[in-house]
């Protein structure tokens, strides 16, 4: 798709490139994992799946991913960090599909100690971006009888993308199931975890460009985002998203969005910056969709409780795309 946008003829060098997030709706292997309560994944479990049904949805989800920011940046993204996955060897797999293989597609991910098994993770085009440095950050939870309620850490990346020095913070945050109001101080404790993070990255690096992104479980103008994660140094470009008509998930035929991507006010500048925020977008395209009935418009999800509908996740993506000079 040729660019003739005013940027692309004033700027022939320029690149347009995205950056995305995508909860993968439980992207578990079909292997028992005695460590892990994974037991409903495996063709002995309550929802019987095997691997034609993983296999099904791995060539799914990895279609989804290569049309990402496609339209605007004629490329997939380059790079898209992940919830939701119960390994590494699920998202080897991935990468691998005939939709990404070719691509040169690489990952980061480490085990967590989530009760289910499921992790966050990154993929990265090589091409674009170079990883300099990982790590995990625990995020300690205690359940009302001052137990350690164990929940996804936080995926911390450092690499230069298109050239330019990124800390990237990848989230999945505690659920609702428990009540919104009940459940909430443990989403402002991942809240201020990455607080911290971001903090000490800061100390180092008082110009570092960040990247939060992740399923918060809270939308932009829930408390746990807008008065304890985002501060000065973050712009949330979603917060303009989410309608009564649009989000990357629906509940109770209700639109949230808990999938952001937030960054720090340094993309925002307009001169002598070579990364540039562009825009932000969800990826909800007609396909990604139920057709009929009465959840249509909703996210195909791959399964309705034990019921298998074979769609793709019960969250549609979402995506920011830069400019780079």
């Amino acid at each position: 798709m040729k660019d003739n946008s005013a940027f692309a003829k004033a700027n022939p060098a320029s690149k347009k490139i995205s950056v995305a997030f995508y909860n993968l709706e439980n992207l578990f292997d079909t292997q028992d994992d005695p460590e892990t309560l994974d037991d409903d994944f495996t063709a002995e479990g309550y929802k019987n799946w095997n691997s034609k049904r993983y296999t099904k949805k791995l060539n799914k989800l990895s279609r989804v991913i290569s049309e990402i920011g496609h339209e605007e940046t004629n490329s997939s993204p380059s790079i898209i960090g992940v919830a939701e996955v119960e390994n590494k060897a699920v998202l080897q797999k991935l990468i691998e599909t005939q939709a990404l293989e070719d691509l040169g597609y690489d990952i980061v991910h480490y085990d967590s100690p989530d009760e289910r098994g499921i992790d966050v993770g990154l993929l990265y085009l090589k091409e674009d971006f170079e990883v300099i440095d990982s790590e995990t950050v625990s995020v300690y939870l205690e359940s009302e009888y001052g137990e350690r309620d164990y929940t996804r850490d936080i995926l911390h990346v450092t690499g230069n993308l298109m050239g330019v020095r990124t800390h990237i913070l990848i989230n999945h945050w505690p659920s609702r199931r428990s009540g919104v109001e009940e459940s909430q101080p443990k989403r402002i404790t991942a809240a201020q975890k990455n607080r911290m993070i971001i903090e000490r990255i800061e100390a180092e690096e008082p110009e570092a460009r960040i990247i939060v992104m992740g399923d918060f479980n809270d939308g932009p103008h829930n408390e746990s985002i807008k008065n304890h994660l985002v501060q000065k140094d973050l712009y949330n470009p979603m917060v303009f998203l989410n309608t009564r008509y649009e989000g990357s998930l629906n509940h109770d035929f209700e639109w949230y969005l808990f999938d952001q991507i937030i960054l720090s006010t340094n993309f925002m500048r307009m001169h002598e910056n070579t990364l540039r925020y562009d825009k932000s977008d969800i990826y909800n395209k007609h396909h990604l969709t139920e057709f009929k009935g009465r959840f249509k418009g909703n996210p195909f999800r791959t399964y309705a409780g034990r019921r298998y509908l074979g769609g793709y996740s019960d969250h549609f993506p979402v995506y920011c795309i830069f400019k780079h000079l």
